[in-house]
């Protein structure tokens, strides 16, 4: 029998593993499994806002910058620098947990820059185009 310590979602458990028996046929099993007492955590940085549901407008994050709320990938830009937006508009598509999710601006204005291109890998929180 193996002993285990492991963590599942910051909980900690004492795991005991039966190996293989005499015949070398049987899989491990488990065979007991025992909380551990919680020791105390070391000071976490907050965790992040969770991900809006899609579809949904992305967060502004500074002074006209549309950033992307969750990781992606650019399917389709519907604006290019110069263009006009109205507040609502779709800027772009991005394809997310195999769900395409549109990206509309937060307000009116001049798109001033596009970061991103179709294909482009995202990360959450990654600028994605500039409204001034």
């Amino acid at each position: 029998m193996k002993a285990y310590t492991i963590t599942v979602n910051g909980k900690t458990y004492d795991v005991q593993v039966a190996e293989k028996d005499a015949t070398g046929v049987a899989a491990p099993r488990i065979q007991s499994v025992t909380p551990v007492a919680a020791a105390p955590a070391p000071a976490a940085a907050p965790a992040p806002a969770a991900a809006p549901a899609a579809p949904a407008p992305a967060a502004a994050s500074g002074a006209g910058v549309v950033a992307a709320p969750m990781v992606g990938k650019i399917m389709s830009v519907s604006v290019k620098e110069g263009d006009t937006v109205s507040a609502g508009q779709v800027l772009l598509t991005f394809e997310a947990m195999k769900m395409e999710n549109e990206v509309m601006a937060p307000s009116a204005g001049t798109v001033s820059k596009v970061f991103v291109t179709a294909g482009t890998q995202i990360e959450a929180g990654a600028p994605l185009v500039q409204i001034d």
